[in-house]
């Protein structure tokens, strides 16, 4: 009787007056949650390419190696903060000394992708590794720039080796937009805790809250398990 009465209470504060706009929030919450993830990613898979590309080739010139010091340098602090702080960070103190106006969202796009960039690149490195050497061997033998070597040769090849790990990034950054709310922003957590705040009730918001991150991260997961069972069959054919 306990839970089918806190049950109510949920459901009430989801899609009835007085407090029931609570269903706007969770869809609202529900949207910036997965902008938050997905184009997060983006900028992290773009970055993060782009960096590998950086720490894999030959280091033949003063430039070269400078650059890779910096990204050494940028992989380490993303790596090595939590999320939460780089967070506060950015919106806290370099946006405003550096006179930026952004949005709540807008700058916890552009964090995650810095942050998922610094994941992203350790592993497309490693995925570039991975690839054979002599794949590297044979496009420059047959006339291809390096650039187009690793764009048309080694790098598709690359994330064929790191779709599951690109996946596992995905999923870790759709349960890291709970912290958004430390910049105001709006995604699942914020929605599910104002409906417990303005109901007294925790409970039931919070494990709704919980089914809903389940049920993306299996969703996920099993687009994931897709991509790669067409993958396979392509190289089979």
């Amino acid at each position: 009787m306990e839970f089918a009465a806190k049950f109510r209470k949920l459901w009430n504060a989801l899609f009835f007056k007085g407090n029931g706009d609570g269903y706007k929030r969770v869809v609202t919450g529900l949207k910036n949650t997965v902008i938050i993830a997905v184009a997060g990613l983006a900028i992290g898979i773009v970055i993060g390419t782009l960096i590998a590309v950086v720490r894999v080739v030959p280091k033949t010139n003063r430039f070269v190696r400078g650059l890779d010091k910096v990204c050494s340098v940028y992989v380490a602090f993303f790596r090595g903060t939590p999320m939460v702080a780089q967070l506060l960070l950015g919106y806290y103190v370099l946006l405003p000394l550096l006179h930026i106006k952004l949005s709540s969202l807008a700058v916890c796009v552009l964090i995650f992708g810095l942050n998922s960039g610094a994941y992203v690149s350790e592993i497309m490195r490693s995925g570039l590794l991975s690839v054979d050497i002599g794949q590297t061997e044979a496009g420059r033998a047959l006339g291809l720039s390096f650039a187009q070597t690793m764009t048309r040769i080694v790098v598709p090849q690359a994330v064929k080796n790191i779709l599951p790990t690109l996946g596992n990034e995905f999923i870790t950054l759709i349960k890291e937009t709970s912290i958004v709310s430390f910049v105001g922003a709006v995604d699942l957590y914020a929605a599910f805790n104002y409906i417990g705040s303005a109901n007294y009730e925790y409970m039931m918001p919070y494990l709704a809250m919980a089914l809903i991150y389940i049920v993306l991260v299996l969703g996920i997961s099993g687009l994931i398990k897709l991509m790669e069972r067409r993958l396979r069959a392509g190289d089979k054919r």
